[in-house]
């Protein structure tokens, strides 16, 4: 991969450019708790992170099928969205790598694999609204999520460029997986909150998963990638 391969940059959002996972995971685990699923704390990244919200619905309702995921999903995200008005933060480093492929004229957008009400909610409570308007995607515009590829083709459609000359940044080995099926180059990130325990290890899985190389600071990406 070289700066002159890459025509578009596809970010994943949640721990890539929003410090956001290590609150929804925290908040997850303590509503399954209250329904009676108990998912040790070392588990639930590799359980649910890049998951959608289908695949968290899925797996309650292997183990709870009496509980109604919709209203399960409205206790989470009340939950999730007052600690968002407070305490989300935009990832170190997002908003200078945003300028700096602003300054390159490099086209970049979001491919998520959460909902749109959840993405949406985090873009305008963070400011970074303005810098995605009508080119952040979510999982809710194809019909499956990751692992599979759909958001990223869907994104790359999107945007008129072709799958090859795509770089995903990605923070979870399900989105790393879902861009190598879409034939794009990938950068694994590792620098949220939420794998500060276990970056070394996750690094490795992120490797394994195709990713071309993986940073823990946004602003190794220009030099990872031969823009700056």
């Amino acid at each position: 991969m070289n700066a002159s391969t890459i025509r578009a940059v596809i970010f994943d959002f949640d721990g890539v450019l929003v410090n956001s996972e290590i609150i929804a995971l925290h908040e997850l685990r303590a509503c399954l708790a209250e329904i009676g699923i108990s998912v040790p704390q070392e588990e639930m990244t590799s359980s649910f992170l890049g998951s959608s919200f289908e695949d968290v619905a899925a797996f309650i309702r292997r183990r709870q099928p009496e509980i109604d995921t919709e209203a399960f999903r409205k206790t989470w995200y009340d939950r999730l969205f007052s600690r968002y008005e407070s305490e989300l933060a935009i990832m170190s480093g997002a908003q200078e790598l945003l300028d700096i492929l602003a300054k390159r004229g490099l086209p970049h957008c979001i491919a998520s694999g959460g909902s749109y009400r959840r993405l949406n909610f985090a873009l305008n409570v963070t400011g970074l609204a303005g810098a995605f308007q009508n080119c952040a995607f979510s999982a809710d515009s194809v019909t499956r999520g990751k692992p599979e590829p759909d958001v990223f083709l869907y994104a790359a459609e999107q945007l008129g460029i072709p799958v090859e000359q795509c770089l995903v940044i990605e923070d979870a080995v399900a989105g790393v997986t879902a861009a190598r099926r879409a034939g794009m180059h990938v950068i694994g990130y590792t620098g949220g909150d939420h794998l500060a325990d276990i970056r070394d290890i996750h690094s490795e899985m992120l490797t394994t998963a195709g990713a071309y190389t993986v940073a823990d600071d946004l602003l190794q990406i220009p030099d990872l990638m031969s823009l700056a």
